[in-house]
């Protein structure tokens, strides 16, 4: 009675030991199954990389600077008699601008027009006698002498008469006013400045290596922070002969029209010098290009083959795609698409959203609703 108890409940332990062991193989069973599925394609936006006539562009930065611009004073000093201008206003070439008190000056000029007017006199009488021989030749000599030496005096007056007024040296724009009437002003004291703004020069420096690709007139386009999303044409005006020992930069000058007055001396510009020759270049959208201390890459959508090379197709025929990392090397970046000189062919696809999500090799399908086109992602400038 007693083994037939203990055989029973042998029984029960070995079903149940064989049940649990059961249920755990199915879960391992499943769970390998699981795995081993093949994993539903990642879905991705993807853009095809492009042959374009790519223009390169030199960036720089520099410095505008006025056609003519100076700071103007008078190198004698005085009391200001008058003034004949007000700040920001437009003057001619040669308009007054200022006059200092020369009473003192115009007193000895007259008084110097007066001797030369008497020396004239004697001069002329002179001549007359001389041919008579009323008078010796060197009677004669001696009155020409003071004569002629009359009128240096009277230049010499003039002259520091002169030196006591201010006018416009050009045609341009007078800033703020420095003093008024009444002032005495030292020798070399500034009045105001004196800008044509009709034209533009902008100074910028570009590394020594560029000089085989510059010339005479090259377009060159600025932006100035004042003006953020314009653009200004100008073309280059002057290269400089000598390279700077220290930098070994080269100091270039460009030159831009401003009839609007838009622009201002002493503007921080940023410059893009237009290189002859355009060459076509592979372009892709930025998007695509995964940036890394090691290197750039992206992943090219690449159709999955089998054993025999043929491609693989889906249920719905569609190519199967994989995703395939690959190096590249990048260029100039403009306008929401870069250029890739290296690693990659017109023609193929990249992705251009989702990277994160997808490793090497991993099954994708492209999006046909988020598909980003070069096009879209940038205005093309060829």
């Amino acid at each position: 009675m007693v083994r037939r108890r203990m055989l029973i409940m042998l029984a029960v332990v070995l079903l149940i030991v064989l049940a649990l062991a059961g249920y755990k193989g199915f879960s391992i069973y499943k769970q390998v199954q699981m795995f081993t599925a093949p994993r539903p394609p990642i879905t991705v936006a993807a853009a095809q990389a492009e042959q374009r006539q790519w223009q390169e562009r030199l960036p720089a930065v520099g410095s505008l600077r006025a056609l003519q611009g100076v700071d103007l004073s008078l190198e004698v000093e005085g009391i200001v008699k008058a003034l004949y201008f007000d700040s920001g206003q437009k003057v001619k070439a040669g308009q007054p601008l200022l006059q200092l008190n020369d009473d003192q000056e115009s007193a000895l000029l007259g008084t110097a027009q007066a001797d030369l007017g008497l020396a004239k006199v004697d001069f002329g009488r002179g001549s007359q006698l001389v041919g008579d021989a009323a008078i010796s030749r060197g009677e004669f000599d001696r009155l020409n002498s003071q004569y002629r030496r009359n009128q240096a005096v009277v230049e010499q007056l003039k002259a520091q008469k002169t030196k006591k007024s201010l006018n416009a040296p050009f045609s341009g724009t007078l800033g703020i006013r420095q003093v008024d009437i009444g002032q005495y002003l030292a020798a070399g004291t500034m009045i105001a400045t004196l800008q044509d703004l009709s034209s533009l020069y902008v100074d910028f420096n570009v590394p020594e290596q560029a000089l085989p690709h510059l010339s005479l007139g090259q377009q060159v386009l600025v932006q100035v922070a004042a003006y953020p999303g314009q653009t200004f044409p100008a073309s280059l005006s002057a290269i400089n002969p000598k390279v700077d020992e220290n930098t070994r930069n080269l100091l270039l000058r460009a030159t831009l029209a401003n009839p609007d007055g838009k622009l201002l001396p002493g503007m921080f510009a940023n410059l893009l010098v237009l290189l002859p020759d355009p060459q076509p270049q592979v372009v892709v959208p930025e998007s695509a290009i995964t940036y890394t201390l090691y290197g750039n890459s992206v992943y090219v959508a690449t159709p999955k083959k089998d054993q025999d090379g043929n491609p693989q197709h889906d249920d719905n025929g569609q190519p199967q795609l994989t995703a395939e990392q690959r190096t590249v090397q990048t260029g100039e970046r403009r306008d929401g698409v870069v250029v890739v000189s290296k690693g990659l062919k017109a023609g193929e696809q990249v992705v251009t959203a989702g990277q994160l999500k997808l490793t090497p090799g991993a099954a994708i399908r492209i999006g046909q609703d988020s598909a980003l086109k070069p096009d879209q992602g940038a205005r093309r400038t060829d």
